[in-house]
């Protein structure tokens, strides 16, 4: 490396502080005519003072800059500048630079090593354990805990083998149950098969329609007994078996049972978990790993957020410009720069429509449903990178900018094209997914979009509406009866009822923002998914210590916290039917290794998976913290 770029936060002037950033030169050469990238969560606002540097342009989480008066450094010298006007303080030592290139006078660029941000105001800390050393209350390795066990340790690790009257669909099921273990734990022994051998014991099925969908129970004798009404318990119950013959296998304080039963069953029917593979692109087959975690954990909804303003990842035949311009970014791509993390090179990511339907049959195989994500009317800058005939061209380009920074980045609902492309749109994510349900966004539209733009203030003047949020609900009432023409049911986020909201009958909305958003909703009819940034974002830091990685906005979000925390919380007994369940989120802005995603995911979405499945009076932190440390990772 032979640049190397420190950054320094001094809290002075509050209450956003000052940024410093120093370039030293490492190389045998004078560095000379060249301009600083650099990505980074913690911005330079339109309003701030730059010291040191010259600002050249901002998209989003990208900077640019360049020395004063074409400054030279020599081989060991340094630069430095100081910025205030920050969109906010930072938290953790990740909330500056990322990444960071410089770029020669030849258009050619240099990676720099970027070091942590350092708190000019306090010494670093060692963040504290996030788990404690935890204690068994049984010997099972079971996660999700079910609600009702009793049950007595046999001796050693052992085989499950089928009876032999079982019929083919169920051995079939049985086989699928050991490859999702063998998917998940390559090296473990397998743990169920088809025939006898020494050391196995059988198991067989047995129906009984009084059982709920998705419940099951185990009877533990010579022989073993899943009994369930559906074909769904039966997975449950052999995904209970396989977690406790892979526990008792690779860790002596677990066993299997020689006695006893099960009877389980979930507490929601809602039980998801999202991730953005707009912000970084997670391959094909890391789609499928997660589908698979997601199986293991008892989890049956699977929230593919497939669109935002870092990228456009679904193929759609009728507009290859969104997967062509939409899904590239890059130093040299005028239309798409590099964001979070991201480095100068190129990087194109998207699945095509036969992979997607790949992940669906994957999931479906596994009972779980794959909802997709479209964003709508926020969160487009891909979107409008790719089909630039969506923008009203007589809006000046910089007039409104969201939370994170992107400037003009919502769909224009003045522009008739806007509705075509949304109805070629859902037609063919309709025809690849499924699911009941669609996901459309709905969040996070900047306060002031549209109003410098002269098309949209003409369709306000006509329509009778007033400001951003009726303007956004007129358009998503549009959304929600293309949905409803095709079949599907409108979900989005909580802003959705902003500005008047749409109907909320066939309209499911995800309480993301704190936690009495979902009971405020659910008193306007609608049904809830509670999804608090404060419990369930798996991108937010697990502690306060400057140390910690991840986000930071909705505050530390330690294990503990995610375990214990009751999405049915304060809900009145009247509303609680609208609360359908809860789901995990994976923000993936500070994700860009599998290892940055292992460190926050886990142990948090086994945290959220109990909270889904676990009945309030059998949860024990303790134990979970003892029994998580088994989960598999991405």
């Amino acid at each position: 490396m032979t640049y190397f770029l420190e950054n320094t936060w001094h809290p002075e002037p509050g209450p956003e502080g000052t940024w410093t950033v120093n370039l030293t030169n490492l190389s045998d050469t004078p560095l000379t005519d060249f301009k600083l990238s650099l990505t980074s969560i913690t911005r330079i606002m339109p309003t701030h003072l730059l010291t040191g540097a010259k600002f050249l342009r901002r998209d989003a989480n990208y900077h640019e800059f360049a020395p004063l008066d074409d400054a030279v450094i020599a081989p060991g010298a340094s630069w430095t500048f100081s910025v205030t006007g920050i969109n906010r303080s930072p938290f953790h030592r990740n909330d500056a630079a990322k990444t960071a290139w410089v770029t020669y006078a030849d258009g050619t660029h240099a990676k720099v090593h970027v070091g942590d941000l350092m708190h000019d105001g306090q010494a670093p800390v060692r963040p504290a354990p996030r788990l404690p050393e935890g204690r068994l209350t049984l010997p099972f390795a079971l996660l999700p805990w079910p609600n009702e066990i009793d049950a007595t340790a046999g001796d050693a690790p052992i085989i499950l083998h089928v009876s032999e009257n079982m019929s083919i669909a169920d051995r079939r099921l049985v086989v699928s149950i050991d490859a999702l273990h063998g998917r998940l734990f390559p090296t473990a022994q397998r743990i169920f098969q088809l025939s006898p051998t020494l050391g196995s014991r059988g198991l067989r099925f047995k129906h009984d329609k009084s059982i709920k969908e998705e419940g099951y129970h185990i009877d533990f004798g010579d022989e073993i007994t899943i009994i369930s009404g559906s074909e769904t318990g039966q997975r449950y119950g052999l995904i209970a078996l396989a977690q406790m013959l892979h526990g008792a296998s690779i860790d002596h304080a677990f066993s299997f049972p020689q006695t006893g039963s099960i009877v389980d069953a979930p507490r929601y029917d809602w039980r998801g978990c999202h991730l953005d593979v707009s912000r970084h692109f997670w391959t094909y087959d890391e789609v499928l790993r997660v589908v698979d975690i997601l199986a293991w954990h008892k989890m049956n909804t699977f929230h593919w957020h497939l669109t935002d303003d870092e990228g456009w990842r679904a193929e759609i035949l009728a507009y290859p410009e969104l997967t062509q311009t939409g899904a590239t970014r890059g130093a040299d791509v005028p239309t798409m720069l590099p964001q979070l993390g991201d480095g100068h090179e190129k990087r194109h990511g998207y699945y095509t429509q036969d992979q997607m339907r790949s992940v669906v049959a994957h999931a479906q195989s596994l009972g779980i449903d794959v909802m997709p994500e479209i964003e709508t009317p926020g969160h487009a800058a891909a979107v409008l990178a790719a089909l630039p005939a969506l923008v009203d061209p007589d809006e000046p380009p910089n007039s409104y900018y969201p939370v994170q920074g992107y400037f003009n980045n919502a769909l224009n609902p003045a522009i008739p094209e806007t509705f075509t492309v949304l109805e070629r749109v859902f037609d063919e994510i309709a025809a690849i997914f499924p699911s009941k349900y669609i996901h459309i966004g709905g969040d996070e539209v900047a306060n002031n979009a549209w109003l410098t733009s002269p098309k949209a203030q003409e369709l306000m003047a006509k329509e009778g509406l007033a400001g951003t949020f009726e303007l956004q609900s007129w358009f998503l009432r549009k959304v929600k009866a293309m949905l409803t023409a095709r079949g599907k049911v409108m979900v989005g986020w909580n802003e959705i009822a902003h500005g008047g909201g749409v109907p909320p009958e066939d309209t499911l909305l995800m309480a993301w923002e704190n936690p009495t958003v979902g009971i405020e909703l659910a008193a306007q009819g609608y049904d809830v998914v509670m999804t608090p940034g404060q419990a369930y974002y798996l991108d937010m830091v697990q502690g306060a210590d400057w140390l910690e990685n991840g986000a930071g906005w909705a505050g530390p979000v330690p294990p503990e916290q995610s375990y214990t925390y009751e999405a049915e919380g304060d809900f009145p007994a009247d509303l609680r039917s609208k609360m359908r369940g809860v789901q995990a989120c994976i923000w993936c802005e500070h994700f860009t290794t599998k290892q940055w995603f292992n460190d926050l995911v886990f142990p948090r979405l086994g945290a959220v998976a109990e909270a889904a499945w676990t009945q309030k009076d059998q949860k024990d932190w303790l134990r979970f913290a003892r029994q998580v440390r088994l989960h598999p990772e991405l």
